[in-house]
């Protein structure tokens, strides 16, 4: 098996918890952030459901300590939020001693801001500094700037993969002697251009969603943001760090089926899943446990559990849950958000419930594990699909 990148700092702002503890602890004990839209004002609110961080903005700007007049987006507030917590995890205290850089996914970006203002921009000059804030590098820009990072800094966005290409693109750089340390992540808030997007699409859930259930009606949009800080081992072993856990695989394909849809037969999964294995060094006997994408929708689970089965041929298929019932689906940030439970999983020993299940699909003979499960967790494969056919897959293993 290959050596793989080292974990040393995670941080996590979600809608079951604002730091890694909280998360966990809401994980183990069945605590869902899933609920009624309270921080935007849509006409959807009291139609769907959604995973929520109930914080407001003005909430997110004192706890950062923002001046008044900044041109913030919520998307760059949570993420600054979890790139702190992630940083201060991993005992940095000087962020440019070594090579760094920073590689932030987003989707939405500052729309939440561009909604508030955009009639208004060319008849108040004063709202014109907002502007910039639609971009999704700005994010990113943000984010570096609170840290004071000086190194690379750059956005991917590749839909509901970007934090899995963000976690790859990292070890990858790593791996190459490119860069020392690379902090990781993605953030994504919610915004009425998202919610009405998706509500166009169909595939919302009026209910909790229930991944891999015969009976799923779609998803819960949520919101949040997840950094991690990969590390060489050079300076794990000069700074003698502690290692939560590594990253010892990555895989992406594009199976360019359709632009929101995954193939029937899971194609881009299956090869996604395929080049993790091969760059982990692991068979998919090895793993303990799947971080499923799970999106509920009646494609996605259709088309990754085909995919799995695929994979595992005549094998069976590790315990697998999705843990976006306790989140919602976080879009860009998901693969972060999941990275994040990933290496809980590993550093506990648990597996975490699929929450919701009751029916099995009849498609195939597939069952999530439905309450809390502890195990020996060596390895955790975690998956991530996006719009367009941009499927991801992550390895995760103990260190």
């Amino acid at each position: 098996m290959a050596r793989g990148v080292a974990i040393t700092g995670m941080g996590i702002i979600s809608a079951i918890g604002n730091s890694v503890e909280e998360n966990y602890i809401s994980l183990i004990e069945n605590k869902i952030g899933v609920s009624r839209i309270q921080n935007i004002s849509t006409v959807h609110a009291d139609v769907i459901k959604v995973g929520e961080i109930k914080k407001t903005n003005e909430d997110l700007v004192d706890e950062l300590k923002l001046n008044e007049d900044n041109n913030f987006s919520r998307t760059a507030m949570i993420g600054t939020l979890a790139a702190k917590q992630a940083v201060e995890n991993a005992g940095i205290t000087n962020i440019n001693e070594f090579r760094t850089g920073l590689i932030s996914a987003t989707s939405v970006g500052g729309m939440d801001m561009t909604e508030r203002h955009y009639y208004d921009y060319f008849e108040k000059p004063e709202l014109t500094k907002y502007i910039t804030c639609h971009d999704g590098g700005d994010v990113a820009e943000k984010i570096a700037d609170e840290l004071g990072l000086k190194g690379m800094v750059t956005t991917i966005s590749t839909a509901c993969s970007s934090a899995a290409n963000s976690i790859m693109l990292g070890a990858r750089l790593i791996k190459t002697g490119k860069l020392d340390r690379v902090i990781v992540g993605g953030a994504d808030a919610l915004a009425k251009f998202t919610i009405n997007g998706f509500k166009t699409l169909m595939i919302l859930s009026d209910d909790y969603n229930k991944p891999f259930d015969n009976t799923r009606k779609g998803l819960n949009l949520g919101e949040a943001a997840a950094f991690l800080v990969l590390e060489s081992d050079e300076i794990v072993a000069k700074q003698n760090k502690k290692v939560l856990a590594r990253v010892s695989g990555y895989g992406n394909a594009n199976d360019a089926f359709h632009q929101t849809a995954s193939s029937e037969n899971g194609d881009g999964a299956y090869l996604a899943m395929k080049k993790a294995f091969e760059v982990s060094g692991l068979k998919p006997s090895e793993i303990d446990y799947i971080n499923v994408h799970g999106t509920a929708t009646p494609n996605n689970d259709l088309s990754e559990g085909r995919a799995l089965l695929r994979i595992y041929e005549n094998e069976k298929v590790p315990d697998f849950s999705s843990t976006k019932p306790f989140t919602g689906h976080t879009l860009a940030a998901a693969a972060a958000i999941e990275a994040v439970y990933s290496v809980l999983a590993i550093q506990n020993n648990v597996v975490y419930p699929n929450l919701n299940f009751e029916v099995p699909m009849e498609e195939f003979d597939l069952k999530p594990q439905t309450t809390l499960k502890n195990k020996t967790i060596e390895h955790v494969l975690s998956n991530s699909f996006g719009f367009g056919g941009n499927c991801s897959t992550l390895i995760f293993s103990k260190s």
